[in-house]
Formats: structure tokens, C-alpha cells, sequence
């Protein structure tokens, strides 16, 4: 997987001002309220998927395809309300946003004993773990998204 959010010359302060604010008023609510309805199909495809998997070794593409669709339009989203990008974000899933890259591979062959491995025995290393060190993660992020508005905001000749 490769991900990469461009890095603009200028951020536009009154987007800034707007988004920290309002963001989720004007952002958030119509894409979630839209997000929430594709991801439900996303599950479904997920459950399905899940079976394909265990009967064939092979992801079905057009339900990877649908997924990573989904992870698009969820990372444009993320990116214009973590303040990483300016403008609004495109709805849907098969939109294209310059700023932001992200590609994930199409697994041709899958193993079906992890796949088994993980439904049962998934929880020990996701959540204990992974959950652990997310929760010091989000600290983190949040700290440093508070000093980058500030830093953003100020005038360029402080920062001279």
C-alpha cells in the first residue's frame, strides 16, 4: 500500500478557520451520513467476500474494488478535516482527488487457514496491541494538530 497526502506551498487560513470550526457541520454530517450508507454495503460485500475467500482463496475485484473505493473518499475526508488538504472533498467512491494518493495492491492468491486463523484468534493481536498504542497515537495526533494550527495561523513574517 502507498499513501501520500501532497504537501501545498500555502493553506488558505479562512479554510482553516472554517474547517477547525464548522468542519463538521459542512463536511463531516454530509459525507458520514452518505459514508455510513456505503459502508453498510461495504460490510455486506465484507461478509460475502469473507466466503468467497474460504471457498475460492481469491478476493472477488469488483468487491476490492468497492473497499478500496470506500478507503478513498474515507482518506480525502480525513485529509480536509485534519486540516492536510485545502478544499472540499468529492463524494463517492470512484472520484479522483489530486492531493491525495493512496493505492492498495489486489491480492491475487489468499491464504484460507489465516483467514480462519484471524476470525478466531484476530482479536488477540488487533485489539490488544494495535488498540493500545492507537489510543497513544490519537493523543499524539491531536497535540500536534493543535500546534500546527497555531503555527499555520500565524503570519509568515513570525516565521521568518
Amino acid at each position: 500500500m502507498t499513501f501520500n497526502i501532497k504537501h501545498q506551498e500555502r493553506y488558505s487560513r479562512g479554510e482553516l478557520i472554517l474547517r477547525t470550526f464548522l468542519g463538521w457541520l459542512y463536511i463531516a454530517i454530509p459525507h458520514g451520513f452518505l459514508l455510513f450508507f456505503a459502508s453498510l454495503w461495504g460490510v455486506i460485500l465484507c461478509f460475502l467476500a469473507f466466503w468467497a475467500v474460504l471457498f475460492t482463496g481469491r478476493y472477488p475485484r469488483k468487491f476490492f474494488e468497492y473497499q478500496v473505493g470506500l478507503y478513498h473518499w474515507n482518506t480525502r475526508l480525513n485529509a480536509r478535516l485534519y486540516n492536510l488538504s485545502d478544499g472540499y472533498p468529492p463524494f463517492g467512491i470512484n472520484k479522483k482527488d489530486e492531493a491525495i494518493e493512496l493505492e492498495i495492491p489486489y491480492p491475487e492468491k489468499l491464504s484460507r487457514g489465516i483467514l480462519i486463523l484471524r476470525i478466531f484468534f484476530g482479536w488477540l493481536y488487533i485489539l490488544i496491541p494495535h488498540g493500545f498504542l492507537l489510543f497513544f497515537r490519537y493523543i499524539a495526533t491531536a497535540i500536534v494538530m493543535l500546534i500546527a494550527w497555531f503555527i499555520n495561523g500565524l503570519s509568515p513574517r513570525f516565521l521568518s
